[in-house]
């Protein structure tokens, strides 16, 4: 594919997005070492620090904000650079970011001012102001035409290269969207028909168990909104970085469509726990989840045998020699392969959350958080800070301001994160509950504290190597001043794009079995909850026991 330069007006546009994402994460990171600290006992009580108001803006900065502006930012630099030409419209990518933009502002004024300490999962019968619900919709609305704008530039290309193979790097950028579309369908329901009136008082109750159902249809293929562009990465970057080659483009493109059509009609495992839902599609819905497994091995095979070839390229022999060949002391190679590393474990750990029986005895621990912080907290957050390290030059045209502070970041976090990891799900074995300001909690169980120490220490270690990558990122906005001719990293493959099947290119079977599974997966669930769960909750302030009438 002939290279494009970016434009300047482009790079603008990228570098506003990510300017977000990193001030979601300062803000988001600082709670996060508040939290750990605070449920070890280490930090002492202050009136300027409220549990719950910190939980909600780490999860919403975090998991929503740093996720969404990374994402719009990394794939359109992916979709412009593997398709070779411009975004399809700047003024539709300025109106997105501008629409996420006020999103997060209003949605950050209600948590700011301690309106909404709903957390980032919002549940009923807690309530927020109305200005956060607004938020949320703008977020999602102002995606959804940053998400349009990539597909468009990709159907212009499509127009004018007609039975050619979709790049890969587009291509996972495309199934990406489409899956956000199709996951936001729910939560936009749940905000705009239950929520927001309902916060306004044109409705006195509303239904928690309607809500908890469309928030998890939403729920579940989030995680896969936040991992596929880690994917994207995975696939097409990573293999380059580490001097070889993508082992197999169609192995890739399987794994992308069976998590389009898989990751949506299984969130009811996310409800084991919960009334009005029956036993019979709390079942159906953990044999679906056992499904995703299959393009996570398939993604797990041909990225270890890409790095194996890479390795070998280098030199490697034997049956290990190959790994201590890789690019380890390179920030943005090591930063995607520990992130990888990471996700291996944090698969395993989803493997007994979406079990039907084992699921029960985690359910509402702090095992949940561990295990998302192996994903989205570094799967996905640790690969979006390695590709940093080149995406900002390749858009400042400067050199980055340290590798060796990259990389430091790069070792940090990660050993930070496996120590978190390990001390929030071991204490949650222990029967460590979660979203539980410990404390100053008075049940707190002497077994907890070994864990939670551990805890605070690897949350420690995250905030530090937090610090270090935003630090780097400053330095090298502002300034650095060494010249830098960066270049999108794009891998060939062993196994080109021509061998894969023609009907992976079918865009309309895919959203139709997609579609289908859905219909059959969901139709009969909300049927039940609507049968057995009335509108008859009112709305509780978050501090408060009193309902509101």
């Amino acid at each position: 594919m002939g290279a494009l330069a970016i434009s300047e007006g482009e790079k603008r546009l990228i570098r506003w997005h990510l300017y977000v994402a990193y001030i979601a994460i300062a803000v988001g990171i600082l709670f996060g070492l508040l939290q750990a600290l605070s449920r070890a006992k280490l930090l002492p009580p202050t009136p300027l620090y409220d549990y719950y108001q910190g939980l909600t803006f780490h999860g919403v900065l975090n998991a929503l904000v740093w996720t969404t502006f990374n994402i719009v930012a990394l794939l359109a630099v992916a979709v412009r650079a593997s398709l070779g030409r411009p975004l399809y419209s700047l003024a539709l990518g300025w109106t997105g970011f501008g629409l996420m933009t006020v999103g997060v502002i209003s949605a950050g004024y209600a948590i700011l001012t301690r309106q909404a300490n709903v957390l980032y999962t919002f549940y009923p019968p807690l309530m927020a102001h109305p200005a956060f619900y607004v938020g949320a919709t703008l977020l999602i609305v102002g995606s959804w035409v940053s998400g349009a704008n990539l597909i468009l530039t990709y159907v212009a290309w499509r127009r004018e290269n007609p039975g050619q193979r979709t790049p890969l790097m587009t291509f996972g950028s495309i199934v990406v969207f489409v899956l956000w579309y199709i996951a936001t369908l729910g939560v936009a329901i749940e905000v705009l028909f239950l929520l927001l009136p309902w916060s306004l008082g044109l409705v006195k109750q509303t239904n928690p168990m309607l809500a908890r159902t469309l928030f998890w249809y939403f729920g579940h293929p989030l995680v896969y909104f936040w991992l596929l562009p880690a994917y994207v990465v995975w696939y097409t970057m990573v293999p380059r970085l580490a001097g070889g080659k993508l082992y197999s483009d169609p192995m890739a493109r399987l794994a992308f469509l069976m998590l389009l059509i898989f990751s949506t009609p299984i969130g009811v495992h996310h409800q084991y726990a919960d009334p009005a839902i029956g036993q019979e599609w709390k079942l159906l819905h953990a044999f679906g989840t056992f499904l995703v497994t299959i393009p996570s091995l398939l993604t797990a095979f041909n990225l270890m045998a890409s790095l194996e070839y890479a390795g070998r390229q280098r030199g490697g022999r034997g049956w290990i020699d190959w790994i201590f060949r890789l690019p380890w002391g390179e920030p943005a190679f090591a930063g995607a392969t520990l992130s990888m590393i990471a996700f291996a474990f944090g698969g395993i750990s989803g493997i007994v959350n979406a079990s039907y029986n084992v699921n029960l005895v985690v359910h509402n621990t702090s095992w949940v958080p561990g295990h998302l912080h192996l994903t989205v907290g570094t799967a996905v957050t640790l690969t979006f800070m390695a590709m940093a390290t080149w995406l900002v030059p390749y858009l400042t045209g400067r050199a980055l301001w340290s590798r060796k502070v990259a990389l430091a970041n790069m070792y940090l976090w990660f050993v930070g994160v496996m120590i978190f990891a390990v001390g929030m799900m071991r204490g949650g074995l222990e029967g460590e509950p979660r979203r539980t300001n410990l404390g100053f909690s008075p049940y707190l169980l002497p077994e907890w504290m070994p864990f939670l120490i551990m805890a605070a220490v690897g949350g420690t270690l995250m905030f530090i190597a937090g610090v270090l990558f935003l630090l780097n990122m400053a330095m090298t906005l502002w300034f650095s001043r060494q010249p830098a001719a960066v270049e999108v990293p794009i891998a060939e493959a062993l196994y080109t794009a021509a061998e894969a099947p023609l009907a992976f290119e079918r865009w309309r079977v895919w959203l139709a079995v997609a579609a289908v599974l859905i219909v059959l997966s969901y139709t009969p669930v909300i049927t039940q909850v609507l049968q057995v769960s009335p509108f008859s909750a009112y709305g509780y302030l978050p501090s408060s026991a009193v309902p509101i009438r």
